[in-house]
């Protein structure tokens, strides 16, 4: 049987933390994973990245967000231990030896995200999830370093947790199911930054009713209603905040003021930091990766204010300055407007590759069955009395009616002028009017089509 240990600290840390109140830290491993420069760096990239430009108080970094989790595992690993302790080998209840295992996957689990994290990894290439277990498992890192102190294999055990291939299902589920420590923190961690109600949830009811089972985590049929509370709670943040129109139009400008930096790059004329330029260039490596955050992407946005090329500083100051481009939701029937609407926004003399762009943003609140991908097979199980378990939306009407369903909508992102009105005749107000004409028809032809139920 593995029995990870780490020396005690001579007196517990308390961090104070406002949405969990404390966060308590005893080992000296956690404490040294702490303190590491690669997990400092943490303090240094917002955890929902252009949202603040939509709730301002959203500025919380990933550095809260992964203390937060190590917190909840640390309560869970208590409650599992106190109520539900393995007394015989396959008995499917806790095993407490496991306990600074998965403390260290909750705390290291988003070690790997780089700044505005999805919108970087689709332009460079990079993975989150692999950089991380990188971070861990790397003889050079600070973290690894700590981790050794437990066993030499011990940083490839948390980065199997965080894999997903780590043998026990308890362990791995704890971090990375459809109801996991992960989830659980940012939706309430999420909500108080933002100051919107939707992502509150009864969190101590949760982990009241929580435990442990054979082949992973489920709840006690007198807790049902506090776990569809949560589920509903995610959906009604993915809605309102991660799916803002606004904070969506952010990260197309971002997207596409690095896609000009790319261009611009291969000149030779773009002022570039010099962490940033080893990915303009595509060769980069895990020290180069570590030296990013907002701080350094947002001095070379501040550079380029004053590029010579016109697209890339415009791009830039809209980005610094928060000028998002106006969207449109569409759909199948109305995707046939789009080639129009671009050459219209061409004419007015704007280039359609950087000031245009089709967003998609759709969730799958709760999927009973996942055979592949990200939560595979964590459907959340209801404990009954007898033992038996029977999955949530079999006995929830409301997450019946959220399984499996996509919830979001698709939308077209197009400059703000071309909405514009002016008292004096302009040039371009014959394109403006037939462009409006064109979102109106196509609105109107959305609102007064019969939609499927």
């Amino acid at each position: 049987m593995l029995n990870f240990q780490s020396e005690k600290l001579k007196d517990e840390v308390l961090l104070r933390d406002p949405v969990h109140g404390y966060i308590h830290i005893e080992d000296k491993v956690i404490f040294d994973i702490l303190q590491s420069k690669e997990f400092q760096r943490m303090r240094r990239i917002k955890q929902l990245g252009p949202i603040s430009y939509v709730f301002p108080g959203a500025t919380h970094t990933r550095f809260e967000h992964n203390l937060g989790v190590y917190e909840l595992t640390r309560r869970i690993c208590n409650i599992f231990s106190k109520n539900y302790p393995s007394r015989e080998p396959d008995d499917g209840l806790w095993d407490d030896s496991n306990r600074l295992l998965v403390e260290c996957a909750g705390l290291l689990h988003d070690i790997g995200h780089g700044p505005y994290s999805h919108t970087f990894e689709h332009l460079f290439g990079t993975n989150h999830e692999k950089i991380g277990q990188q971070i861990i498992t790397d003889p050079h890192t600070e973290i690894n370093q700590a981790l050794r102190q437990v066993s030499p294999n011990f940083p490839e055990l948390v980065a199997s947790v965080i894999a997903k291939t780590y043998p026990n299902p308890q362990v791995v589920k704890m971090i990375s199911s459809q109801a996991d420590a992960d989830r659980m923190d940012y939706l309430q961690r999420d909500a108080y930054f933002t100051g919107v109600n939707y992502g509150q949830f009864d969190l101590s009811r949760v982990l009241r009713v929580i435990r442990p089972y054979q082949d992973g985590i489920c709840f006690t049929n007198n807790g049902m209603h506090a776990v569809e509370d949560y589920i509903v709670s995610r959906y009604q943040m993915y809605q309102q905040v991660y799916f803002h129109r606004v904070g969506r139009s952010m990260e197309v400008i971002l997207h596409h003021l690095l896609q000009r930096a790319k261009v611009v790059y291969k000149t030779g004329t773009l002022q570039v930091t010099p962490s940033l330029a080893k990915f303009l260039e595509g060769n980069w490596t895990l020290d180069d990766y570590l030296k990013l955050d907002d701080g350094v992407m947002e001095t070379n946005f501040s550079l380029w204010l004053n590029s010579s090329d016109p697209i890339l500083a415009d791009l830039a100051s809209r980005y610094l300055f928060r000028k998002p481009l106006a969207s449109i939701r569409i759909d199948e029937d109305t995707k046939g407007l789009l080639p129009k609407l671009k050459d219209l926004i061409k004419q007015a003399g704007f280039d359609p590759t950087y000031y245009t762009d089709t967003n998609s943003a759709f969730d799958e609140p709760y999927d009973a069955y996942k055979p592949t991908g990200k939560n595979a097979n964590s459907q959340i199980e209801i404990m009954q009395d007898d033992g038996s378990l029977i999955e949530l939306s079999q006995l929830s009407p409301l997450v019946k009616a959220l399984n499996g369903t996509f919830q979001g909508d698709e939308r077209f992102f197009f400059p703000k002028t071309m909405l514009s009105q002016s008292n004096e005749p302009q040039i371009f107000d014959p394109l403006y009017e037939q462009f409006q004409r064109y979102i109106k028809n196509g609105a109107l032809h959305y609102l007064r089509r019969p939609h499927k139920k």
